[in-house]
């Protein structure tokens, strides 16, 4: 399983359990509408299916994500006249 889990903190933590504030900050998530990758695994599934009334995720595959060699291209070399 090499894919990831981009999870979104939507609501506040405000008046929750104290077991779902630690599973929102274990997921790495400190304000509201930030977002985190976390590696696809059941560990990570159920921490995200614990507190799924606080937070959104979607899967991201391995083969669509950007390959970062792509984004990073070196400057054309210059040529000599």
């Amino acid at each position: 399983m090499a894919d990831k889990l981009r999870v979104t903190l939507d609501k506040s933590i405000v008046s929750t359990t104290q077991e779902a504030r630690g599973t929102v900050r274990a997921l790495g998530l400190h304000r509201i509408r930030e977002t985190v990758e976390v590696p696809d695994n059941p560990a990570t599934r159920g921490m995200v299916r614990a507190v799924r009334y606080l937070v959104s995720f979607e899967v991201i595959h391995e083969a669509d994500a950007p390959k970062r060699a792509a984004r990073h291209k070196a400057a054309p070399e210059e040529t000599q006249p």
